[in-house]
């Protein structure tokens, strides 16, 4: 990972890129003062949310992956909860209350400092709509999801799992690690099918 600052947050000197002394890798060092930052990963949460054995998908209306198919989702804001995120995230891109379950995914993507975690839910009374990240929302069978045009290698990846669990008639927590190529194995597009 790149160094997060070139200057102090606090009070504008310039940064060194140096392991403290008992540190084990370099962090961000004010040159004035000796205050140390520390860059830690972003939480991304989100649901599967099923309904009537159909899977919500939202399109996304914003860059990265704009046009892409998701499972609604998002970065986890600070004073909630991870399952209040999923579900924050999950009416804001898709309009839809949803009755969390358990956790079902939880896959570490160091190469971009991030942790997607995705939960079981139960979409209430089937409505959804397209929220401001979301040019349109869909429920689907396992035979419409758009593998190739997903958003993202954490999308694929928790959908795969969730469908093969669901066949399996047991579900299980995934922990898992991506790799940086993993969306070769999984053939996304990159650039989306736009809709007519």
């Amino acid at each position: 990972m790149k160094p997060g600052f070139k200057f102090c947050p606090d009070c504008g000197a310039p940064i060194t890129h140096e392991t403290p002394a008992g540190d084990d890798r370099n962090r961000d060092v004010c040159s004035r003062d000796g205050k140390i930052f520390y860059h830690n990963p972003l939480s991304v949460v989100g649901t599967v949310a099923e309904w009537e054995g159909r899977i919500l998908m939202c399109r996304r209306a914003i860059e990265p992956r704009r046009h892409f198919w998701t499972l609604p989702a998002g970065f986890l804001e600070l004073g909630e909860t991870v399952a209040d995120g999923a579900i924050r995230e999950t009416r804001e891109e898709a309009r839809a209350e949803v009755d969390i379950g358990p956790l079902f995914s939880l896959i570490n993507v160091t190469h971009i400092g991030q942790i997607h975690m995705f939960y079981r839910a139960d979409l209430r009374n089937g409505r959804h709509a397209p929220g401001p990240e979301s040019t349109e929302t869909v429920l689907m069978d396992e035979g419409d999801i758009p593998w190739t045009e997903l958003a993202f290698p954490t999308v694929y990846l928790t959908l795969e799992r969730y469908f093969a669990d669901r066949r399996a008639g047991r579900f299980t927590l995934h922990d898992e690690d991506l790799a940086r190529d993993e969306w070769r194995r999984m053939g996304l597009r990159e650039t989306p099918t736009l809709p007519a």
